[in-house]
C-alpha cells in the first residue's frame, strides 16, 4: 500500500511540475520525425499510436522518458517498435572535406547501381535485422557509392536512414516550438504569426510575473498560452471578445499547464468588462475558457511530398488517441472583475487577424490603466497604419512605433554554413506604444 501510495504522489508531482523533465502519461508532447520532416502532436496515452510510412508504432515506450530523448524504430520478435536510443556524436570532418577530389560527374542514375532487391530487404526485416544493418547492407551492395564525393555519401546515409530506421524526437510543447510547428505547416491557423514576432509581442506588452494582462486571441490560443507560460502562475491573463462567443483557444491545453497557471487564464467580454459596477454578478462570473473540448488543434498533420492530406474534420496520425478533458479556466471573479474596472489592466495584446485593429483598440484602450505598455499584430502593414494615425490624432498613446520582425536561420556543418535555402521572408507587422490620459 505505501508503494502504490508513493507511487500515485509520484504522479501527481510530475503532472503537475510547470516544466516536466519526464513525459507522463495524459501530457501533449510534440514528436519531430526525421529531424522536422514531420512534426505531430500527441497526448501519450498507453494505447496512443504513431503512423509512420505504413505502420503504426505504438507511443507507449515515450511515457516517462525525458524530454530530448530519441527513438528509432527497431524490429523485435513482436514486430517493429519504437526503441530509445543514445545519439552518437559524430567527429567533424571538415579536413576530409577541403580535401577530397572526388564528384558525381561520372555518375549515371539509372537504377541499376544496386545489388540488394526489395525481396532480399524485406526477409532481412523478417530475421530482425536492424536498420542500421540494412543500411550498411545497401552501402556494401551499392556500386556507385565509393565513387561519390563526400557529401553525396552523407546525403545518401541520410535518405536511406529516414526510409529503413527512422527516428523519432521526443519534444516538449511550449511556446516556441508550438508556434514553430503551426507556422511550418499551418501558418493560417496562428495568423501567420511567426516565433520572433510573438517573442517581441510579449516583451513591447512587458509582460511580466504579477502583470494583468488582457488579451485579444484570435490565433488559436497561442498568445494566451504564450502569456500565461510566461506569467508563471502569477497574475492574471484575460482573454477578452466582442459579441457572445469567443473565440477558440484550444492550444492552451497543448501546454501542459498546471491547476495553478490554469486558474490564472480567464476570459471575460468586452461588454462585461465595460459595463457599469453594478452588473449582475452572474453576467460576470459566467465568463470561462472552454478548453477541455476535443479538437483537431490537438494534432499537426505533416504535409511532404510522400504523406497523405489528412481532412481537417480528422484526427491526425492516431485513431486512437483521444484528447482527455483539460479542466475549464477560472473563472472571472467579481472581485477581479470590478478591480479591473476601477485600476485597468497593466499590459495589452492584440492578434486579431480577422478583425480591424482600429475598430477593437477603441473597444478595449478603456480598460488599461495609463501608461500601460500595449502591443498589436498584424499580417498586413495598412491597417496597422490607420490604427497609428488615430492613436496619434487623438492624443491616446505615446511611443507609437510600427516594426518589421525580421529572422534569417542558417544551416551550420563543417564546410556548408549558409543561409537555408528555404526560408519564411516575412512574420508581420508589430504595432506598440503606451497609453496616456487624453483629459487636460
Amino acid at each position: 500500500m505505501e508503494q502504490n501510495k508513493d507511487q500515485v504522489m509520484s504522479e501527481n508531482n510530475k503532472a503537475q511540475d510547470p516544466k516536466p523533465r519526464f513525459a507522463f502519461e495524459g501530457c501533449s508532447v510534440l514528436l519531430d520525425v526525421n529531424d522536422g520532416d514531420r512534426l505531430v502532436f500527441a497526448r501519450l496515452s498507453g494505447g496512443a499510436e504513431l503512423k509512420i510510412g505504413n505502420k503504426r508504432y505504438s507511443l507507449k515506450p515515450l511515457i516517462g522518458a525525458p524530454f530530448g530523448s530519441l527513438f528509432q524504430v527497431e524490429t523485435g520478435e513482436e514486430g517493429s517498435f519504437l526503441s530509445r536510443i543514445l545519439p552518437v556524436k559524430k567527429e567533424s570532418t571538415s579536413s576530409n572535406v577541403i580535401e577530397d577530389s572526388r564528384d558525381n560527374r561520372e555518375l549515371i542514375d539509372n537504377n541499376e547501381s544496386q545489388n540488394l532487391t526489395e525481396e532480399e530487404i524485406e526477409a532481412m526485416r523478417r530475421e530482425g535485422a536492424k536498420g542500421d544493418e540494412i543500411i550498411e547492407a545497401l552501402i556494401a551492395n551499392s556500386k556507385t557509392f565509393d565513387k561519390k564525393f563526400q557529401l553525396s555519401q552523407e546525403k545518401y546515409k541520410l535518405k536511406k536512414q529516414k526510409k529503413y530506421a527512422p527516428k523519432v524526437l521526443l519534444r516538449r510543447p511550449f511556446t516556441r516550438s508550438i508556434c514553430e510547428a503551426y507556422f511550418k505547416k499551418y501558418p493560417a491557423r496562428i495568423g501567420f504569426l511567426r516565433v520572433d514576432a510573438l517573442s517581441l509581442l510579449l516583451t513591447m506588452a512587458n509582460v511580466t510575473a504579477y502583470s494583468d494582462v488582457l488579451v485579444v486571441d484570435m490565433v488559436g490560443g497561442l498568445v494566451t498560452g504564450a502569456v500565461a507560460e510566461r506569467l508563471g502562475g502569477t497574475g492574471y491573463v484575460c482573454n477578452t471578445y466582442k459579441g457572445d462567443s469567443p473565440s477558440s483557444v484550444d492550444m492552451v491545453k497543448m501546454f501542459n499547464f498546471t491547476d495553478k497557471v490554469k486558474e490564472r487564464i480567464v476570459q471575460s467580454s468586452i461588454n462585461d468588462l465595460s459595463s457599469v459596477k453594478t452588473a449582475s454578478p452572474e453576467g460576470v462570473c459566467n465568463a470561462e475558457i472552454t478548453i477541455n473540448e476535443p479538437s483537431t488543434c490537438d494534432m499537426v498533420e505533416e504535409i511532404s511530398v510522400k504523406a497523405r492530406v489528412v481532412d481537417d474534420n480528422t484526427v491526425a496520425e492516431s485513431k486512437s488517441i483521444k484528447a482527455p478533458k483539460v479542466g475549464r479556466g477560472a473563472k472571472a471573479s467579481k472581485e477581479a472583475v470590478e478591480m479591473w474596472k476601477e485600476n485597468g489592466f497593466s499590459s495589452l495584446i492584440m492578434a486579431a487577424q480577422d478583425q480591424d485593429p482600429w475598430s477593437l483598440a477603441q473597444d478595449v484602450f478603456p480598460l488599461l490603466s495609463y501608461s500601460a505598455p500595449f502591443a498589436i499584430y498584424h499580417q498586413y502593414l495598412q491597417p496597422l497604419a490607420t490604427c497609428m494615425h488615430n492613436l496619434q490624432q487623438g492624443k491616446m498613446a505615446i511611443n507609437l512605433q510600427i516594426t518589421e520582425p525580421w529572422l534569417r536561420e542558417f544551416q551550420v556543418l563543417p564546410s556548408r554554413t549558409h543561409p537555408h535555402m528555404q526560408m519564411s521572408s516575412f512574420g508581420g507587422y508589430v504595432l506598440s506604444g503606451i497609453r496616456i490620459s487624453t483629459t487636460t
